[in-house]
């Protein structure tokens, strides 16, 4: 039976899922995604607990450089204190509480480079290290402000892995590798930390964050949403959980026509490889606002017709371009990382990193989104992506977060067309005919998974078995 959608109650006492048990058919309660009183327990249960990706290092790259991150109802400064360094903090005076940095929900983040935070509302002044070096009148409290850890910023814990910028507010968390567990092993050959911004942009969106943030957790709509991707190639997909993260990946349904990088988005399309490679790599790389695929990628596809015979295996057609495109970007001084055939397959095609991350790796490039709360409002979100590439040194771009209204002309016709879904998805699910619902048990397992973990936080609405 399916999950009634009342609403008046969240699932608990839930018996806990396996992994194994993510491949049944499986429904979770739509609480997660339209009761205020979710968003609210939020606040406590979920964002203060967890890593959250706040920026990346290029962001902040000289002493004093910081950037303001926010979510929920938080709102924390990270700052670069040292070469090495980084800092975190809870972006608030300790005296009456006002904001050191304003930081509105309308504005993506805010950076820019200090000696020392001062408040604008009576001038309390914090060093980079987040101690206080100046109260006016200090003397009128008697005493009572000589304890240096009453009167300093308040500490968030901050790390980095591939080149991104985490935070956790909980003082008492695990290691961020232990968060990551298994994605650090598996992503970390791709060096993230040597890409850099392509373009990056946002926009307010009317639904909640987990609606969008699911929208790119499985290749399973390609053919509902994208249907003019299925002339160049299939997209049966495979989906597994990874601890607290997930993988997914192109799959065969004919397992003979599967290679070990036919689950990435670099990969052939359907009939003569040497046509289809390039016609998939064209289409990704113009239709997702020239992002899952690059330049280098696309033109040395395109030479393979010229290059290779009649009746070339699909493997040697793969290998081929890969070798092409690697000698090409070497030539312009874009190195490649070593990443075997192994661990690119087992690598496939995105991540979804536990709550809000999703990564769609290449060799040389990602296209990556983020998601957070807007607000109160548990049907708004701000939804973010931006596309890292590997530059010649010196050549990067220089991006800033820009909104863009979230249309063809902004961000590719692929982008579009999954945000003409998010809406009607969040009112759908509102819907007195919504029985619950029932994610594809192959292809949707990232979702599960994050549903199981996100129960496990939030302490409801885990997902259940189906009896059938």
């Amino acid at each position: 039976m399916g999950v009634d959608n009342g609403n008046k109650s969240l699932l608990e006492n839930v018996v806990e899922l396996t992994d194994e048990d993510l491949g049944e058919p499986l429904t979770y309660p739509v609480d997660a995604f339209v009761s205020r009183e979710y968003a609210e327990k939020e606040k406590d249960l979920l964002w203060p607990k967890v890593w959250q990706m706040a920026g990346r290092l290029e962001d902040i790259t000289e002493v004093g450089s910081f950037l303001t991150y926010n979510v929920a109802d938080d709102s924390i400064i990270v700052i670069r204190t040292g070469e090495q360094e980084l800092k975190a903090y809870h972006n608030v005076c300790p005296h009456r509480g006002r904001q050191l940095v304003n930081t509105p929900d309308d504005v993506n983040s805010v950076t820019g480079r200090k000696k020392n935070f001062v408040c604008g509302f009576h001038g309390w002044t914090f060093d980079l290290d987040g101690q206080n070096t100046y109260i006016l009148d200090k003397q009128d409290w008697k005493g009572a402000l000589e304890d240096k850890k009453r009167i300093c910023l308040s500490e968030v814990k901050v790390d980095t892995w591939g080149g991104w910028i985490y935070i956790n507010m909980d003082p008492d968390c695990e290691p961020l590798l232990d968060f990551l567990g298994e994605v650090d092993r598996i992503l970390s050959p791709f060096q993230f930390e040597k890409m850099r911004y392509k373009w990056r942009q946002w926009a307010i969106y009317p639904c909640n964050w987990k609606t969008a943030i699911e929208a790119f957790m499985e290749p399973y709509h390609v053919s509902g949403t994208h249907s003019q991707l299925l002339k160049y190639g299939q997209f049966y997909a495979y989906s597994k959980p990874y601890g607290l993260h997930g993988v997914s990946g192109f799959d065969e349904r004919d397992k003979s026509q599967k290679t070990k990088q036919s689950t990435s988005v670099t990969r052939a399309g359907l009939g003569d490889p040497r046509i289809s490679t390039y016609e998939l790599a064209r289409e990704n790389y113009e239709t997702v606002n020239y992002a899952a695929s690059t330049e280098t990628l696309v033109n040395a596809a395109k030479r393979l017709k010229d290059e290779l015979p009649e009746g070339t295996p699909v493997q040697d057609v793969m290998a081929h371009w890969m070798k092409s495109a690697k000698a090409d970007d070497a030539a312009r001084g874009v190195e490649w990382p070593e990443i075997t055939p192994e661990q690119q397959s087992e690598a496939g095609l995105a991540w979804s990193l536990f709550p809000n991350q999703t990564i769609l790796q290449g060799v040389t490039f990602a296209l990556c989104y983020r998601v957070r709360p807007y607000g109160d409002d548990p049907n708004k979100c701000i939804f973010e992506s931006y596309a890292l590439e590997r530059f010649p040194e010196g050549e990067e771009p220089k991006t800033e977060w820009v909104y863009a209204e979230p249309n063809a002309e902004k961000w590719g016709m692929v982008l579009a067309q999954d945000f003409d879904n998010m809406e009607w998805v969040q009112k759908g699910m509102k819907s007195r005919g919504f029985r619950g619902t029932l994610p594809n048990p192959h292809q949707e397992q990232k979702i599960t998974n994050f549903h199981r973990h996100l129960g496990r936080y939030m302490g409801v609405g885990a997902p259940k078995k189906i009896d059938y």
